[in-house]
């Protein structure tokens, strides 16, 4: 789960998230909302992403400064859960 939200979250390819789907809804103002354990069970997504899937929150008022943010200085928005998890992670890594 740490390692699943810091490449979503830390991973980045021009200073914009690395995986297309988090592009997609980070530019679109979303917020990375929550990571879920086992989520899809299917054999793709056991092959895919190990079984978890993240959900993407969008709140109205905030979408066009969300986007905004991300666009302008690369800034994601995420949840207390998700970047507890990145914490986790970053604390716990050798990389």
């Amino acid at each position: 789960m740490r390692l699943c939200a810091w490449y979503l979250y830390g991973e980045k390819h021009r200073g914009y998230a690395l995986n297309p789907v988090a592009n997609f809804h980070l530019q679109n103002g979303s917020v990375m909302w929550r990571l879920n354990w086992m989520a899809d069970t299917s054999p793709r997504g056991i092959a895919a992403s190990c079984g978890m899937m993240v959900n993407y929150r969008y709140f109205l008022e905030d979408t066009a400064s969300n986007s905004a943010a991300y666009l302008g200085t690369k800034q994601i928005k995420a949840s207390e859960q998700v970047l507890s998890l990145v914490s986790q992670f970053q604390q716990n890594s050798k990389l």
